[in-house]
């Protein structure tokens, strides 16, 4: 059985501040959107249609991507942090997490949870404990919004899954490894290694694990004194109204 330990008033100051993430969204009507309704086909591509009138996006397929992209900062990087630098877990499932309507001429800069108690590994052990909160963040929320964003939208799930896969390494090799021994390298070095190699496809609602199959070193880039991962997919970024033009790593700068 789990502990329970609340986090510190500085810890949420760092996720709000560092991820946008809330607390208490279930009693603000700035988020009136929960997470668990998109996994309705209907209310996923209304949502879509409406994203893609915000972003001026050609088709619900490339909203559906910058969807995810923003999404999976929202809640795997936050739920990663806090698991891996706190040692603490929060409940990221579709059904505690709220989101904005979009509207207006922002779209999706916070999220927020409806329940913020937080758990620490108990009897049991770290590893148990640690796939329940993947299970719940990825199986039972990211895995589910992509599985129906990809028929809605017809997308293939090789953009989206790579989407969150891009955000899992950028957090655990800049954001978390930045933070040096204070907060526990052999820790962080144990869980990447694990989202990235030994992780069972079951945690995430897949057959495989779908991040390994993007993980690789990163390559030299044409950029001086920089390295960057190419990806094996184009997110449709440039596709999008105003940006006109490629991601640093996208595959198609380079083609």
């Amino acid at each position: 059985m789990n502990s329970q330990s609340p986090l510190e008033r500085e810890e949420w100051a760092g996720l709000s501040l560092y991820f946008g993430l809330q607390e208490h969204a279930g009693a603000c009507i700035a988020y009136p959107v929960q997470a668990s309704e998109l996994i309705e086909a209907e209310a996923c591509s209304d949502y879509l249609d409406r994203l893609s009138v915000l972003l001026k996006s050609p088709s619900r397929g490339v909203a559906a991507s910058q969807f995810i992209k923003r999404y999976a900062f929202l809640t795997a990087a936050p739920m990663l942090y806090a698991m891996t630098v706190f040692n603490k877990g929060l409940d990221f499932s579709a059904g505690n997490c709220r989101l904005p309507s979009p509207s207006g001429r922002s779209w999706l800069e916070h999220i927020g949870l409806d329940e913020t108690n937080t758990s620490i590994p108990g009897t049991d052990g770290r590893q148990a404990w640690r796939d329940t909160l993947l299970q719940a963040l990825f199986a039972g929320n990211l895995g589910r919004l992509i599985q129906v964003m990809s028929k809605v939208a017809h997308v293939p799930k090789a953009i989206l899954w790579e989407n969150v896969a891009v955000r899992v390494f950028s957090l655990y090799e800049k954001r978390i490894g930045l933070q040096g021994e204070l907060h526990g390298q052999a820790r962080r070095q144990a869980d990447f290694q694990y989202l990235i190699d030994h992780a069972p496809g079951a945690l995430f609602g897949e057959k495989h694990n779908p991040l390994k199959r993007f993980y690789s070193r990163p390559g030299s880039s044409s950029v001086p004194d920089s390295h960057l991962r190419v990806r094996k997919t184009c997110c449709f970024y440039y596709e999008v109204a105003g940006s006109a033009e490629y991601c640093s790593n996208c595959p198609k700068k380079r083609s």
